[in-house]
């Protein structure tokens, strides 16, 4: 896995299926604090407390009692489904090793010094033990799935050639596209003051930038850089990835951010660019540009290894949804499950 995958793609992945943290008893009865139980393993409502306070921290709009409910119900649809996961894993003996959790864990941590991910762990509210189940639950989920779905798919050229001639216009560029990534440094101070690293003023942010170019220089990863020195949070947890930009969209944004783009080669980056704020007389923050990729404007013929690998991805990934879908359902119809909260919120009408 490479330095892209750090700790924005491990969460992401966590916050969707694999975010569970579990507890098992024997009784038979289950008291006032478990919230479901699968196949006899009970789920607590501690846990699903705790992530939902894990994703409303730092949160300025506070949720209504639906809301919250709402969100509740989800989080602990997410632990029955990672709960009867895990199950599948231990008849399969797919459950991860001690080596392979260790591995990923370096991978994790291999853009951070020891302060910077223990701030991340802090930011998160988990401890490096509650770190370490999180990954073995991911790597195990990711075992199941890769045997149980991901294989069992095979995108032949035919079905690549079919899916060219009905979407050929999708392929005909009417104008050059950019794919570009960024690292951003803003100048404003961090209203709710839990990153310390964080820049406060001008003089800060370009220092901070400053320093980010320089280990770019040195052969530092920009990817790795962007997931630990950005601001942009909406692109920070990929790799500063913005995506595709067509040439009319780069043409809009500021002067020096075009300019410098333009110049590029795939694969290289700007200098330090300033951004104004919207009066354009003060700075408000900084960016370092790279460009990924450029795709000329006209028709991109089906012979083209990069329309192909496109064409095969988009295939694979509708597949594996479908699959993944039907699997669980699957999974679902085998255990036994008793959601005592969702009961508990339906007698209630509603509320908590």
């Amino acid at each position: 896995m490479g330095l892209r995958s750090n700790f924005g793609k491990t969460f992401l992945l966590c916050a969707t299926f694999f975010l569970a943290a579990f507890a098992i008893s024997c009784g038979r009865t289950p008291g006032s604090d478990v919230a479901a139980t699968v196949d006899g393993d009970k789920i607590y409502r501690a846990d699903v407390e705790r992530y939902f306070q894990n994703q409303t921290s730092g949160s300025n709009q506070p949720l209504s009692e639906e809301q919250a409910t709402g969100l509740r119900l989800s989080i602990l649809e997410n632990l029955i489904e990672n709960q009867i996961l895990m199950h599948r894993a231990g008849k399969l003996g797919l459950l991860a090793t001690d080596d392979e959790v260790e591995r990923r864990l370096k991978e994790i941590r291999s853009p951070y010094n020891d302060q910077e991910f223990t701030q991340r762990l802090q930011e998160r509210k988990l401890s490096l033990d509650d770190m370490k189940r999180e990954i073995r639950r991911s790597l195990t989920a990711e075992k199941v799935v890769n045997k149980e779905i991901t294989s069992k798919i095979s995108i032949t050229d035919q079905d690549i050639a079919s899916y060219y001639g009905e979407h050929r216009s999708e392929f005909n560029l009417i104008e050059p596209r950019y794919h570009l990534a960024h690292i951003l440094v803003t100048a404003a101070p961090d209203p709710q003051g839990r990153d310390p690293n964080k820049a406060r003023n001008e003089a800060e942010a370009r220092k901070k930038i400053e320093s980010v170019l320089g280990r770019l220089q040195a052969g530092d990863d920009f990817s790795s850089l962007a997931a630990n020195f950005s601001e942009d949070s909406s692109t920070s947890a990929n790799g500063g990835d913005i995506g595709i930009v067509p040439e009319s969209a780069l043409k809009q944004t500021d002067v020096a951010t075009r300019d410098s783009v333009m110049k590029l080669k795939p694969g290289q980056y700007t200098p330090v660019i300033p951004l104004g704020n919207a009066g354009g007389r003060q700075i408000a923050g900084f960016q370092i540009v790279k460009l990924i990729s450029v795709e000329p404007a006209g028709l991109r013929d089906l012979s083209d290894q990069h329309v192909r690998q496109e064409i095969r991805q988009q295939l694979q990934d509708r597949r594996e949804q479908l699959l993944k879908t039907a699997y669980y359902e699957v999974m679902r119809d085998r255990a036994k499950i008793d959601n005592y909260y969702a009961q508990q919120v339906l007698t209630a009408g509603g509320g908590r």
